[in-house]
């Protein structure tokens, strides 16, 4: 049943060196962890490895006590060899001065980008003058705060729908953790480019670019190469580069002037490389690698230039947060602090999590971390919380946290601070109206995370783009440019409600009806009334297969004759059989008779 039992040592066959050792390092940094139900707790565990450094850390308030530990062994710290004195310390160096009088020198890595895209940074801890040992932190990494690790921050929390804005765990924030950069993290992007060996000839890294105005050259410096500290947005040049172009690139005028002017029309055509849609920034650094310089290239390739930009990235609504405990959401909404619910004294509420999001999920820990966190921000302290902690007793977790909330309620002379009528619960304010909610609600703080699913990343938008060569229809994912996939299912919901020429147009001219979609466009353009889809690609690569399989299969149509009667026709589909002007439709105007030439008046 679970119970802890009293016996006798010689009856005892295993005896675990610690609770902590059953699980993970990601695991075991979960404080209340014997509350959460499996699935939260894998849940929690991994989306810590997806919390983005932030830019100012904070440790958690409720922790396990490994968080140390795990900090040095993620080997960002820089730790000290040696007992000694340190003699200078700067952003980028701690000289550490041994007592055998030889000088130690630690270099520390400074805002360098790692492979999330995120900013890896290191800060020194100890001053010059101070006294060191061996093993003791000298400087900390990204995600880690006085030796330990620091992924998220403690923010005030409350359990209580508010207006609807956190259905479905959706989130609702104060504005103030983006004005006091609680939740901003700094994102550096990497761009490349070659300039390769063409048939026709070497692409050139220049400034020199065919049809592109002095304005947008502006941040290149004379090699063509977008200088340090520029700010840039989406289209910007940031490495100029033309590639050689045969005769058969270039369009009849073009021709013609060189044919004017002879050789002086350069041959060539931009190929720059210019910053993707939706993104900005200031350039933080810029590498050029050649074979001159002894680097080692791809083949075909005389010049590689890369480009890194970073941008600093405010929470935002549509950024995913999450606790430790599997309570995951995304941000529905940033309130302005005067609407926030404040507690008696007046502080308002950082973040409104739903109630709801607890009893299915089993994960109870969320809770009890909430609570302890309350009493540790009135008392002024920290907790470690091991693991498994029920082995110093029955209800250990229930207690502690009890017992120290009562401490906080008489140290800081706060009676509201806990209510024994209703513990963990206290009368919250609407911030709109200065009105009492109607019940009390439990409140405390929360070590909440910014993950790094940033709805910055995930923004996409498509009106035509490019196609599968096989079956025609648009590519799938943000970086192809691609469309949104309309499954199986959602067909059947269409097909459900009836809507047949929505579901029409989504899988013709929407998708791989070759010559309709391009019918369609031009009508749109000309704001014309748009023509009957035609066959979808899609179809005719079945047929294709079955034909292959040799099936013979093929696509018939019957045709009335002029004595009356049905004659069976096969339809040759790679030309297009159907007549698609179609009058008889009420939605469709009919294009036809903008075809009939009117008479011409002599």
């Amino acid at each position: 049943r679970q119970d802890f039992i009293s016996t006798a040592p010689t009856e005892v066959d295993y005896v675990a060196v610690s609770p902590v050792q059953i699980i993970s390092v990601a695991t075991s940094l979960i404080p209340f962890l014997e509350h959460d139900d499996a699935n939260r707790a894998l849940m929690g565990s991994n989306m810590q490895r997806q919390a983005v450094p932030l830019l100012r850390p904070e440790r958690p308030l409720v922790g396990t006590g490994l968080e140390a530990q795990a900090a040095r062994d993620s080997g960002m710290v820089i730790i000290s060899d040696i007992n000694g004195e340190v003699s200078y310390v700067d952003a980028k160096h701690i000289r550490v001065r041994s007592t055998e009088g030889k000088e130690y020198v630690y270099e520390l890595q400074k805002y360098q980008r790692s492979n999330q895209d995120t900013c890896l940074n290191q800060r020194p801890l100890v001053f010059q003058g101070d006294q060191v040992v061996a093993g003791q932190v000298l400087a900390d990494g990204s995600a880690t705060e006085g030796g330990e690790i620091a992924l998220g921050q403690n923010v005030l929390v409350v359990y209580m729908p508010w207006e609807g804005y956190n259905y479905e765990d959706a989130i609702l924030i104060s504005e103030r953790l983006v004005y006091d950069d609680v939740y901003t993290s700094i994102h550096i992007e990497k761009y490349e480019i070659e300039a390769r060996q063409t048939k026709l000839g070497p692409e050139e890294i220049t400034r020199e670019i065919p049809n592109v105005g002095e304005d947008a050259l502006r941040q290149l410096d004379e090699t063509g190469i977008i200088r340090i500290g520029a700010w840039v947005e989406s289209g910007d040049i940031l490495v100029g580069k033309v590639t050689p172009k045969g005769e058969s690139d270039q369009p009849p005028e073009e021709k013609l002037l060189r044919a004017i002017f002879g050789e002086k029309a350069r041959d060539v055509r931009d190929n720059s490389l210019r910053v993707p849609n939706g993104e900005k920034g200031r350039v933080v650094d810029v590498r050029v690698f050649t074979r001159e310089q002894g680097d080692e290239l791809p083949p075909g390739a005389n010049m590689v230039v890369r480009v890194y930009v970073a941008q600093k990235r405010k929470i935002q609504v549509g950024d995913k947060m999450a606790g430790r405990h599997g309570n995951k959401g995304i941000i529905s909404r940033i309130l302005p602090i005067e609407d926030m619910p404040y507690l008696p004294d007046g502080t308002p509420i950082d973040i409104v999590l739903n109630p709801l999001g607890v009893p299915s999920r089993m994960n109870v820990g969320q809770v009890f971390e909430c609570l302890l966190g309350w009493a540790g921000e009135n008392l002024n302290a920290r907790f470690k919380i091991t693991p498994f902690d029920e082995m110093y007793g029955d209800e250990t977790s229930k207690n502690t946290t009890h017992g120290k909330l009562q401490d906080a309620a008489a140290a800081t002379g706060k009676p509201w601070v806990f209510n024994p009528e209703d513990p963990g619960k206290i009368q919250l304010y609407d911030g709109r109206t200065g009105d009492p909610f109607d019940r009390p609600v439990t409140v405390g703080k929360a070590y909440m995370l910014k993950l790094v699913h940033l709805v910055d990343d995930k923004i996409h938008a498509r009106s035509t783009g490019p196609y599968s060569l096989v079956t025609q229809q648009p590519l799938g994912g943000k970086a192809q440019q691609g469309g949104q996939r309309f499954g199986e299912m959602e067909v059947w919901a269409l097909e459900a409600f009836g809507a047949a020429y929505t579901l029409q147009e989504l899988l013709t001219v929407k998708s791989d009806d070759m010559q309709g979609r391009n019918e369609a466009l031009n009508a749109i353009v000309k704001g014309k009334a748009i023509p009957r889809p035609g066959t979808p690609e899609s179809f005719k690569v079945l047929m294709r297969e079955l034909q292959s399989l040799c099936l013979d299969i093929a696509v018939h149509k019957l045709e009335t004759q002029e004595d009356g009667t049905s004659r069976d026709v096969e339809v040759d589909l790679m030309s297009d059989p159907t007549n698609r002007r179609t009058p008889s439709r009420p939605t469709y105007e009919s294009i036809s008779r903008e075809e009939v030439a009117e008479p011409v008046e002599e």
